[in-house]
């Protein structure tokens, strides 16, 4: 679920205006990569060391949903595709959280 939403997230902020290429396009494609990342580095550690790697990534997927609504407000997506990937954000969100309260 994680790379989907990179992979969406590309898909959007490749037609953002190429002035934004060091703001907000570098901020969100950062921490979109940052989400399944850190689930995938977590992965090998204990328990207590992946909890804390969750953490990140959805602390990254809670800051994503932010940087797409100021894209939102700065006309560079429309509503149809913030609430398309915000929906899926939140159903990402949801999985994890409940896998993390099972560690």
């Amino acid at each position: 679920m994680g790379i989907e939403i990179v992979d969406d997230v590309y898909s959007l902020i490749e037609k953002f205006p190429k002035d934004e290429r060091f703001g907000l396009i570098s901020q969100i494609s950062r921490c979109s990569v940052s989400i399944p990342s850190n689930i995938a580095e977590g992965s090998s550690r204990s328990d207590k060391s992946f909890s804390h790697f969750i953490d990140i990534a959805l602390g990254s997927s809670f800051e994503l949903e932010t940087q797409l609504t100021i894209a939102f407000k700065r006309n560079y997506i429309n509503k149809e595709q913030l609430t398309k990937i915000e929906f899926k954000i939140q159903e990402f969100q949801k999985m994890t959280m409940g896998f993390q309260n099972k560690l």
